[in-house]
């Protein structure tokens, strides 16, 4: 093993050894100390080696953890014989004693061998040999876990000068928080404690030890301090993260920014909040933030800076984890985080650039004309928050929003994914619509903006919520106050201009929202009054509450800093060997499966082999990719009638997305909202990949094993389903005559069929667990969810649209035609029928009686449940006119 310098401070014994999964700040910390996460990695072999490893001593398995900031993987047992081979981690902070004065303050490599090892030797420019290293106990490489620079693990790549060298901190490096900056210093005495003579001159209050003294005393000393060297160049950034956001994606998060930065700049929200990290680190020149979280997270941060009054204010950049990430999208950092390497992620707030973002004070009083004895019992006396940064609203949707809130705090289990938390809100927002809880608004209030009364607009408009809107964003994405170039009479909207939005809605302008509509454009005004008359749901930037019958003052509170992301190049684009693109690009697209994407993004070679042609476009050299997405969906529409149907002919799904196949060692997906800041170049050589997460591929009954047949599943008789690996692009060959459809034989999915007649949830869910198909038919044409809506079993038609194929949705039975969404209608399941249409069901589509969903409704009695499939259907329409408009 290759040894470490010895550590200033040694280990504590093995009695007061912890396993620790999270930085220690305390005077106790660890020189050198790991940090461990559980993991299932089963391949690796104990760090620790034979000679010393439990597992190999007791002749059994046994858990095992890794190490987040160096990446090695040991037996948990185990963890204790580190210190016998005498390796630590990376050390996070130095110590502040005399001998470390005298020492030259730089940065040491932290040498780890490896057995597994990506990328090229730095001294012989050769691949790591690793064909059998998963199996392997021979050391391949040896790797820095702060620069990630790697050699072959002998003397003629890895010199014996490498060991003492100055470490770069690698590509990083403006980013990262030397661990020379971060200094524990020794204890002050107490003075309670001191000898005589000291208590004799303890009244010299002015001297530097008395004031450490007096810390101590009123229990502000901190064993750590930042002493941050002069470095213009540098970026120092604070990374936070809030674990709970977007389905608990951030336990993950957090171990990957360990490995890239100095754990000492990581921090978990969930541990006590920004606020000690921000004041270590406030006299940290140059210093960035990295929120990642919901938008909510982001203004929690920004308060805690307007507490602490930082001269000037750190910008802050966003990782999107939440579930709208309004702001994120404002800022460009997209709607989501999928899987972008983290290593781009930093060279993004790196480059980023600082903008303004106004924020926006909120001050309540009661309302004086009201009568006390009137007061809602349910009703508070103040808003959750006095400032916001997105947006203030009140009605409708804050009801909807207050309704997910109190269902979360009560069981917090159930909400654990992006797209279970949305929908509920679709849920809740369906059961609304339909009671009409907010369709008295206009009457309790009264609306003054910049001394202008607005209130008889209000009762005209009859609005069902208000929105009171700083940045363009609103409600997942949508753009309540129109696109740039609609509003005429009105300024252009902007997140730093010193000016607020007013939009009103009724419900069917909130319905249009999700269709690129609009709601009443008010006004734009610096200061408002609202008063209402009786207790009203409303929500500031997220945060909801039902507020008693008050007067609410908005005025402009100050200006954040803020890291928007840009395109990284501010010039023309280059091609490899840097060669200026030329005037026009001919590349080829190709499309690829979920299901391969997921099996192998991590194998470029194989995905590309698993990919299927779609066609050419020609665009000009420094297109991005928005205009690369426009050019595709007028090739699909130019293929679309091309006759057979094989799979590279299939119809892309709303869905795709860009696949980014050349800037990291895998592929992965870029947000939509995104692709305006990145080249086609950037992303693409010579073919361009497109994700389809809802590509279904089906093979016909008779084909051979090893030439699968491709083709659309919408070609294919009503019934057949026959799924296989996506692995070959072959041309389709002749089914055989006398195949007799699989699905009409006896099946072991007949169980699962069985389950969703009875509307046996566990069941369901145990069959399917198990590798039940959930493509599978009866004799009659009919899928599990056909079964599950005749059995009203909501939760096993939740379960289908979250884990089937959505060609299910719009899957006909043979009998009548009709699919799942007819035959709710029919039975008036307004929920189960929500769920279906919110899933992307076609309300268009018609049965063998010509019928529509909403005519079943209607033929059913309920004109409430018709009118929502109605206006449903009506929004679709204009969806699908708009995008043939775009295209």
């Amino acid at each position: 093993m290759v040894a470490q310098p010895n550590p200033a401070l040694a280990l504590r014994s093995d009695s007061e050894r912890q396993i620790r999964s999270t930085v220690d700040w305390s005077e106790t910390a660890v020189y050198g100390e790991h940090i461990w996460f559980e993991t299932n990695v089963s391949g690796d072999f104990c760090y620790v080696g034979e000679q010393n490893c439990m597992a190999k001593l007791l002749q059994k398995p046994l858990s095992r953890r890794k190490c987040a900031a160096c990446k090695i993987v040991v037996h948990t047992p185990c963890i204790e014989q580190l210190e016998k081979i005498n390796f630590r981690c990376k050390p996070s902070f130095r110590e502040s004693g005399s001998r470390n004065v005298r020492e030259p303050i730089v940065v040491r490599h932290h040498w780890v061998h490896r057995r597994r090892q990506e990328g090229k030797c730095r001294q012989c420019g050769k691949g790591f040999q690793q064909k059998f290293a998963f199996h392997s106990k021979e050391i391949v490489a040896i790797s820095c876990s702060w620069c990630k620079q790697a050699y072959h693990s002998k003397v003629s790549c890895f010199m014996l000068q490498h060991i003492e060298e100055p470490c770069s901190l690698g590509a990083h490096a403006a980013v990262v928080v030397p661990p020379t900056w971060i200094l524990r210093v020794r204890r002050p005495q107490n003075p309670l404690k001191s000898s005589k003579k000291k208590k004799r001159t303890s009244f010299k209050r002015k001297s530097s030890k008395k004031g450490a003294e007096c810390l101590l005393q009123e229990g502000r000393w901190k064993p750590f301090v930042i002493k941050p060297l002069p470095a213009p160049l540098m970026k120092p950034l604070l990374v936070f993260v809030n674990p709970k956001s977007g389905g608990n994606q951030g336990a993950k998060i957090i171990q990957s920014f360990m490995w890239y930065l100095n754990p000492r700049q990581v921090f978990d929200l969930s541990q006590g909040g920004p606020k000690e990290a921000l004041e270590l680190y406030r006299k940290v020149h140059n210093l960035r933030i990295l929120a990642c979280g919901g938008d909510g997270t982001v203004g929690w941060i920004l308060s805690i800076l307007d507490q602490l009054r930082l001269n000037p204010p750190p910008p802050v950049a966003i990782l999107p984890l939440g579930t709208g990430n309004d702001l994120a999208r404002t800022l460009n950092w997209g709607g989501g985080y999928t899987d972008e390497p983290l290593s781009k992620i930093l060279s993004h707030v790196e480059d980023g650039n600082i903008v303004q973002l106004d924020r926006w004070n909120l001050r309540v009083e009661p309302n004086p004309d009201v009568n006390p004895e009137e007061k809602d019992e349910a009703a508070t006396d103040k808003l959750p928050l006095d400032v916001f940064n997105n947006y203030f609203s009140l009605g409708f949707d804050a009801r909807v929003t207050l309704e997910f809130h109190e269902s979360r705090e009560a069981n917090p289990e159930k909400f654990n994914s992006r797209f279970r938390n949305k929908m509920f809100y679709a849920g809740t927002a369906f059961s609304d619509f339909l009671t009409g809880s907010s369709k008295d608004l206009a009457k309790h209030v009264k609306l003054v903006c910049d001394g202008t009364d607005l209130t008889s607009k209000i009762q005209d408009l009859k609005p069902q919520c208000l929105v009171f809107l700083n940045i363009p964003r609103y409600c997942a994405g949508t753009m309540p106050w129109g696109n740039p170039g609609e509003h005429h009479d009105f300024e252009p909207q902007r997140h730093d201009d010193g000016c607020i939005e007013v939009i009103g809605f009724t419900m069917t302008s909130l319905a249009a929202l999700q269709v690129g509509g609009h709601g009443e454009r008010l006004c734009q005004c610096r200061q408002v009054v609202l008063t209402t008359s009786k207790a009203i749901p409303m929500q500031v930037d997220g945060e909801p509450c039902k507020l008693a019958a008050s007067c609410i003052h908005i005025s402009l509170r100050n200006q954040a800093n803020m890291v928007q992301k840009t395109k990284r190049r501010n010039s023309m684009p280059l091609l490899n060997d840097q060669q200026p693109v030329p005037e026009r690009l001919r590349i080829r697209v190709s499309r690829i499966s979920m299901r391969d994407y997921e099996a192998l993004h991590y194998d470029k070679e194989k995905l590309k082999e698993a990919s299927v042609p779609l066609g050419i476009i020609v665009v000009p050299g420094d297109s991005d990719l928005e205009l690369c997405r426009i050019q595709i969906e007028r090739l699909q529409e130019e293929g679309d009638g091309a006759k057979p149907k094989t799979l590279s002919s299939q119809k892309l799904s709303p869905k795709w997305c860009f696949l980014d196949s050349t800037t990291a060692d895998r592929f992965y997906r870029i947000d939509r909202a995104q692709e305006h800041l990145n080249y086609v170049t950037e992303i693409s050589q010579d073919e361009l990949y497109v994700l389809d997460p809802e590509l279904v591929i089906t093979q016909t009954v008779g084909t051979s094993p090893a030439m699968p047949d491709l083709v659309d599943l919408s070609a294919a008789p009503t019934g057949h389903h026959f799924a296989f690996p996506s692995s070959s692009s072959s041309p389709p060959s002749s089914p055989a005559p006398s195949a007799e459809p699989e699905c009409c034989l006896p099946h072991k999915d007949d169980l699962l069929i069985e389950a969703a007649k009875s509307g046996n949830f566990s069941k369901f869910q145990e069959l399917h667990r198990a590798g039940r198909d959930l493509m599978v038919r009866d004799s009659s044409g009919q899928t599990v969810l056909h079964h599950a809506v005749k059995s009203g079993s909501k939760d096993i038609v939740k379960y289908i649209i979250e884990n089937a194929p959505s060609e299910i949705l719009d899957a006909t039975e043979e009998e009548n035609g009709e699919t799942s969404l007819h035959q709710a209608a029919a039975l008036r399941q307004r929920t189960i029928c929500h769920y279906i249409v919110e899933a992307g069901a076609s309300l268009m589509k018609t049965d063998l009686q010509g019928d529509t969903p909403k005519h079943r409704a209607e033929k059913a009695n309920d004109p409430d449940l018709a009118a929502y499939l109605e206006n449903r259907q009506h929004y679709q329409m204009i969806q699908r006119e708009d995008q043939e408009t775009a295209v």
